[in-house]
């Protein structure tokens, strides 16, 4: 059985703080000024360490995180928030490096972009998730899988699953569509927020990382589609 109560609207706020883990200041900068006229605060740390301490002193919407860093590198910050912390985190990594984003994406990233990019594209990724964080009152009861957007919340017969804002953003599409193939084209859009590419694996990933946390058999793979969420109970 699935129920489901309709979502207004979803509503971006232009409050969000943000905060930039990168080791060049020159880019933190020019950043910076890009996004507070896009109407975000920002705060800019040097580095890894610096932005670990600057997160756990902090209240943040969303992390933009280097990948390259020297000392300690973008993946090894990416863990350690990970950790304590579901926060929204979008990497920046060099152009045509598939193996750090494919890495960080099963180390719980929401997206990534590609140095260099355009910032207009790097604030409409940012809005992208920012609109997951807040999905409305959206209630979805299929089988053994309660989703309850209002709390933000997902239970597996009745006990907690921690998800981070893009698995439980893949949850609801495919849930919405449970029974019914959903195509890699349509979650990339309403997941991720952008076209989907034949070399883009995000979906992949993040399906990956969502089977480990809900049963394998809960998400299945329909060659040449996408996905389907069955309605049967597992």
């Amino acid at each position: 059985m699935t129920t489901e109560t309709p979502a207004p609207t979803l509503k971006w706020s232009s409050m969000e703080r943000l905060l930039l883990i990168d080791d060049d200041p020159e880019l933190g900068s020019l950043l910076r000024r890009f996004l507070v006229g896009e109407g975000f605060a920002m705060d800019a740390a040097l580095g890894g360490t610096d932005g670990l301490q600057r997160f756990e002193s902090g209240s943040y919407a969303l992390i933009l995180l280097d990948v390259m860093m020297p000392r300690m590198g973008g993946l090894e910050v990416l863990r350690r928030i990970r950790a304590t912390s579901q926060t929204p985190i979008l990497m920046l990594t060099a152009k045509g490096d598939t193996r750090d984003r494919v890495v960080g994406l099963e180390l719980g990233a929401d997206d990534y972009l590609s140095k260099p990019f355009d910032p207009s594209e790097l604030a409409a990724r940012v809005r992208a998730i920012l609109r997951r964080v807040t999905p409305g009152p959206l209630h979805l009861s299929v089988g053994g899988v309660e989703l309850n957007g209002a709390a933000y919340s997902v239970r597996l017969h009745g006990n907690a699953v921690d998800l981070t804002t893009v698995e439980f953003s893949l949850l609801a599409a495919l849930m919405r569509s449970a029974g019914n193939a959903v195509s890699r084209e349509q979650l990339c859009r309403e997941v991720l927020g952008r076209e989907f590419t034949p070399f883009d694996r995000s979906i992949d990933t993040h399906v990956y990382n969502l089977r480990k946390k809900i049963g394998g058999d809960r998400v299945k793979g329909v060659r040449g589609t996408g996905y389907l969420f069955p309605l049967e109970d597992r």
